[in-house]
């Protein structure tokens, strides 16, 4: 495993981190989904990912029972809050009341006095940043997290709250963002404006959500428990990753992948890993015998001419517009 410090703090997270989104409490059980965590540890991976909204706030408890026993000061957790976890107005978003009363319930279901990294899931538009980034300092300052991070912030919001946590004597040092060979958004605007600011990413769906495993690749048939089948083994072909086009650029992936003589979801962590201002990529995994392949690509350096070959392959396929950050305009 290899391991990057985070932004502009001291602290360092492993490359290739666990996250638990669409899996815990919603596709495994908790004996699995402590078997991944316990893969996940054997790997080398100490830096585990979640929100308190994933699986209804299910995830961030199996997540704390897995890592029960487990030496704190040996591993790296970070947590989100911004979407619902009730039914009350009051019960998502970024206001003080939500963000005091979320931190407590996220370190109530993981069994920690702290997280070492606390993310705004989204921004939010309906409250005062001033008023978020003020309830953010309180919670490091209480000794309830160590760091604060966004994710899915476009890069007037990311200067603006840097700003703020600087003025406030807090270390903003990470955004969240989705990040892959097909989604390439934040490359024109957020990468350069984290740079300068000391901030690094830490990238959800390397994979894109599977689809740069290959595994859709040729309109094949899937299982009916992905998250892209109809359920009769047909493909639900309205998302952006599944459109014929895309599934044909990945499978000119493949002979690249084989060139190297590595399966193609690594090659596809690696290439994220080959930004430089990508201090950790996190990957799910719903068997631990899945962890072992994304983890290879921790050690894996692409030359130019394989990331040139990428691009070729991919061609037009390729989403850039930084306009296309995740946001949401208002809370509900």
């Amino acid at each position: 495993m290899q391991y990057r410090k985070l932004g502009s703090s001291g602290m360092y997270v492993s490359a290739i981190a666990l996250g638990n989104w669409a899996t815990h409490g919603e596709t495994v059980d908790q004996d699995v989904a402590t078997a991944c965590v316990e893969k996940a540890l054997d790997l080398g991976i100490t830096t585990f990912d979640t929100a308190d909204a994933y699986a209804g706030t299910k995830a961030e408890t199996m997540l704390g029972e897995a890592l029960k026993g487990v030496r704190r000061e040996g591993i790296e957790v970070m947590t989100k809050a911004f979407f619902p976890t009730g039914p009350g107005m009051n019960d998502r978003g970024l206001s003080r009341k939500h963000v005091m009363e979320s931190i407590n319930g996220s370190l109530r279901r993981l069994q920690m006095d702290y997280v070492d990294v606390y993310q705004a899931h989204r921004y939010d538009y309906e409250t005062p940043l001033e008023e978020t980034m003020g309830a953010f300092a309180d919670i490091v300052r209480a000794g309830k997290a160590h760091y604060i991070g966004v994710s899915e912030w476009t890069v007037k919001e990311i200067r603006a709250g840097a700003a703020l946590a600087a003025d406030l004597g807090i270390q903003l040092v990470s955004s969240q963002p989705q990040y892959n060979m097909l989604w390439r958004v934040i490359e024109a605007e957020v990468v350069p404006a984290c740079e300068e600011l000391g901030i690094t990413q830490v990238c959800w769906s390397p994979l894109a959500q599977g689809v740069l495993s290959g595994k859709y690749a040729g309109g094949r048939a899937v299982p009916s428990s992905s998250r892209f089948s109809d359920g009769d083994g047909t493909l639900k072909t309205e998302h952006k990753f599944m459109q014929p086009e895309v599934l044909e650029a990945v499978d000119k992936l493949k002979p690249i992948a084989a060139g190297l003589d590595i399966p193609l979801a690594t090659l596809a962590v690696a290439w994220v890993l080959a930004n430089p201002n990508v201090s950790a990529a996190i990957v799910g995994a719903s068997r631990p015998e899945q962890l072992e392949d994304t983890v290879n690509a921790a050690e894996l350096v692409l030359d130019s001419e394989t990331l040139e070959l990428i691009d070729g392959a991919l061609g037009d396929v390729v989403e850039r517009d930084p306009a296309k950050v995740e946001s949401f305009p208002q809370r509900v």
